[in-house]
């Protein structure tokens, strides 16, 4: 690469990004902010690889001058890139800055096109002007793969944030499903305990209600038998029926008045609790697999056409169409003419050709689920009529 294609270069993809920064609408402020931070970048290359490795070279051969106004206009550049970056990206005034950024530095381009290469030309042998030419071109393919790195470094960077994030909701979840389990555990516990407390409560009660129920129905019977006659009952009975044989015959009045107090209420409920199983569904994250995008490089072999054009001196002796003469004559006289041709020059450029996008999209679907649950049921058995009817009867006595 010659320096001619080299100076070139950075104009060539700053222009690009000038065009490309235009077409953005007021609101795409990510798009705007992705090319300035790629415009910047090339122009300050652009700067800094002149200032470092030719401006020196040509301010040793003569050319102070030239190179203070290089530099003062590099300056001037550098300032307008400064106030455009300060601007918000969605601003009114921001393509405005940008055509006056880009008028300036279509002027330095021109400048570096007309002077600057006249200057190398004039003070620089052709071995220095490829050994600046080396050194500048090796200078922006290291800031282009710099450049390259820092941005696939801040790519991994929220890469790994990102994965972070989601490493973090996911044990989020997993906690609060956890929490979840063990509040439901903790419920389960709580009732098969209260059923331990209460059920040996529940069948003393049932275990009263049938004895009362059996004593009632004995001295009725035996009272509408005898009347007058003290009901016989075994001293087990007694023992276990203490509280109801007050009203027996043939007890005396101290100790009927004493067992009254202990005969049970009319009317006594006894609840027994039914209860059923509840379905509760819980979330996990599973890993469903890993995509893999891989970049590779291909090589294309290219055809173009380009018009060449070449000059050649052609001398021609011919009759002159007077005799006086026009000129000088009888001297001697050298006249040298250059024959010149057009060679083609191969440069390549990199340019951003697309954007493959990777991103993790979260959708929502109902699955539905079966299970079987249990619950308690309860069946009822009546009494016969014939066991109910002196039931009635006692109590209409009552």
């Amino acid at each position: 690469m010659n320096l001619r294609t080299l100076l070139q270069t950075g104009p060539n993809n700053a222009n690009e990004l000038f065009t490309r920064l235009a077409e953005t609408s007021d609101g795409a402020v990510k798009t705007r902010e992705k090319l300035f931070t790629e415009l910047k970048a090339e122009l300050e290359l652009h700067i800094k690889v002149e200032e470092q490795h030719l401006f020196p070279v040509l301010r040793r051969n003569a050319e102070k001058e030239l190179v203070a106004e290089a530099i003062k206009d590099n300056r001037e550049l550098r300032a307008k890139l400064d106030e455009l970056d300060g601007i918000p990206k969605n601003a009114e005034t921001f393509l405005e800055k940008l055509k006056e950024l880009q008028k300036s530095f279509r002027q330095h381009a021109r400048d570096e096109k007309t002077e600057i290469l006249t200057a190398v030309q004039r003070a620089l042998s052709e071995e220095q002007v490829q050994t600046v030419t080396e050194k500048m071109e090796t200078a922006r393919v290291e800031a282009e793969q710099a450049r390259q790195d820092e941005v696939e470094e801040r790519r991994s960077r929220l890469r790994q944030e990102r994965e972070q994030t989601e490493q973090q909701a996911q044990e989020a979840e997993a906690a609060e499903r956890g929490q979840r389990e063990t509040e439901r555990a903790v419920r389960e516990t709580g009732r098969q305990m209260a059923e331990v407390v209460t059920k040996p409560a529940v069948i003393a009660a049932e275990a009263m209600g049938r004895t009362a129920r059996v004593v009632t129905n004995a001295v009725h019977e035996q009272t509408e038998r005898q009347p007058a006659t003290r009901v016989a009952v075994s001293p087990l009975a007694e023992m276990f029926l203490w509280p109801w044989m007050g009203a027996l015959p043939g007890r005396s009045q101290p100790q009927d008045q004493s067992m009254a107090a202990a005969r049970p209420a009319t009317g006594a409920e006894e609840v027994i609790p039914l209860g059923e199983e509840v379905l509760e569904i819980g979330k996990r994250t599973v890993n469903r697999g890993t995509a893999r995008i891989h970049r590779y490089v291909v090589e294309t072999q290219v055809e173009e056409q380009v018009t060449l054009q070449s000059e050649r001196v052609v001398v021609e002796r011919r009759r002159p169409a007077g005799e006086t003469p026009t000129g000088e004559m009888l001297t001697e006289v050298t006249v040298e003419v250059t024959e010149t041709s057009e060679v083609p020059v191969i440069g390549k450029r990199l340019r951003l050709r697309e954007e493959v996008v990777v991103r993790t999209e979260r959708t929502q679907h109902v699955e539905t689920v079966q299970e079987t649950l249990r619950r308690d049921e309860v069946k009822i058995h009546q009494p016969n009529e014939r066991r109910a009817e002196p039931r009635r009867s006692v109590s209409a006595e009552r």
